[in-house]
């Protein structure tokens, strides 16, 4: 077991997943406290550093392609202060974050986890019902239905024709945009026979986000849809005309000695204790 407690949050891992809590200090932003806790499984990371600097450093997790809706939803738009998957260190406690790495490392390698791309979700994302206003209106969805409420500053062509509820059947697409220097930000959904190119100050189906602080709260509602709708990597179900494809039963064999090997030499070189290193030689002799 590790753990980290920094005012900015607590990192706790147990050698299956790492469950991540929001501090309570006023400097955590409104979406990771609105977020809550997170579990992610050993199964959705793809790696773990830690940098170090003069007063403090910062822990970041690195997740699967496609593993979490919230990244999926902003593209990696996050900044720092709104990203649940970074942590901030005090310098007395660098020692602790650099066995935080060692120990994930290690689970990760122990575990044979890849890092390449999931197709399905592996993690749930927001709960619902979830509301958030920030821009030019108000975003809802209670998992069946996304509504959207405009208020005093929307733009009079959009909000003519009132509230919008939008099923999520209809719905193909979501995405969340910050504002960056001029441009304003937004939350788009794309509805099915009514895509537009039309900038989100016009888009009925939009709402305009400005760059103010509860901005990010939008991006809470976009990945609780994005969970919803059909991971954008997933294979097209099958026909039952492809022929399957196996790899030769000589080829997996061979692959589980070159990893016996591998795990030999990680022993020799003191990555891995004789603990590990016994447990994952079992781990590989019962595929074989």
């Amino acid at each position: 077991m590790a753990e980290i407690i920094q005012r900015d949050g607590t990192w706790a891992f147990d050698g299956d997943a790492l469950r991540m809590t929001p501090g309570r200090n006023k400097n955590v932003s409104p979406l990771r406290t609105m977020l809550g806790e997170l579990t992610v499984p050993l199964g959705a990371l793809a790696g773990v550093s830690f940098e170090q600097g003069r007063k403090t450093g910062r822990l970041r997790l690195r997740l699967r392609d496609g593993a979490d809706p919230l990244l999926q939803a902003t593209a990696g738009k996050l900044a720092e202060p709104n990203d649940p998957y970074q942590l901030t260190v005090e310098s007395d406690r660098y020692g602790v974050a650099e066995y935080m790495v060692d120990e994930i490392r290690n689970a990760l390698l122990l575990d044979q986890v890849p890092s390449g791309p999931v197709d399905s979700y592996l993690l749930p994302g927001p709960s619902v019902p979830l509301s958030a206003s920030a821009g030019d209106g108000t975003a809802s969805f209670d998992g069946e239905h996304v509504r959207l409420e405009w208020n005093w500053k929307t733009e009079d062509a959009k909000s003519a024709a009132g509230t919008r509820t939008l099923a999520l059947t209809d719905i193909t697409a979501v995405e969340w945009h910050p504002a960056i220097g001029l441009e304003n930000g937004s939350l788009r959904f794309t509805v099915r026979g009514a895509e537009t190119k039309a900038p989100p100050k016009y888009d009925p189906n939009s709402v305009e986000l400005w760059g103010f602080k509860k901005d990010p709260l939008m991006a809470l509602v976009a990945a609780a849809v994005q969970a919803r709708l059909p991971h954008p990597t997933a294979s097209p179900a099958p026909t039952g005309k492809e022929p399957v494809k196996e790899l030769p039963q000589e080829a997996d064999h061979d692959a589980l000695l070159r990893r016996l090997r591998e795990l030999g030499d990680l022993h020799k070189e003191g990555v891995l204790t004789s603990e590990e290193f016994t447990l994952a030689k079992q781990a590989v002799l019962k595929r074989l």
